[in-house]
């Protein structure tokens, strides 16, 4: 049984991304359609649609294009499923995961303090003006 392949304009739908975000990250490494079609469309899988919602979940971190090959490079040699990686490789690549993951959670805990600090300057303006809710 084949992978179900789909278009552009559906990847994009399910994704969020704007098919211009989509083929620039083609243009930059960091995803590339599967397949085409014989009238030249970009053909995407599931796993193709996996990889841009990681990509599309780290932007809001501000990681940036070369922090993002970078992950999904570890990833990738992580899950390669015909060439297990060495446990030394594996290890070290375990560690530089551990590490965007380290970032993740502390530019998370500084998005939350900052939306606390928003949330209390609209109940404070709220406030002001009679409407708390």
């Amino acid at each position: 049984m084949t992978e179900r392949q789909m278009q552009i304009g559906e990847v994009a739908e399910r994704t969020g991304l704007s098919l211009r975000t989509i083929r620039h990250y083609e243009e930059v490494g960091l995803v590339a359609p599967s397949a085409r079609s014989k009238g030249g469309f970009r053909l995407y899988t599931e796993a193709d649609v996996e990889r841009l919602m990681v990509i599309r979940r780290m932007k809001p971190l501000d990681f940036s294009l070369e922090e993002m090959r970078d992950l999904l490079e570890i990833t990738d040699r992580l899950a390669t499923d015909g060439t297990p990686t060495e446990g030394d490789e594996r290890e070290r690549l375990r560690e530089r995961l551990d590490s965007y993951r380290k970032v993740a959670d502390a530019r998370c805990e500084t998005l939350r303090a900052q939306l606390m600090a928003a949330e209390d300057f609209a109940s404070t303006l709220r406030r002001r003006l009679g409407t708390e809710k």
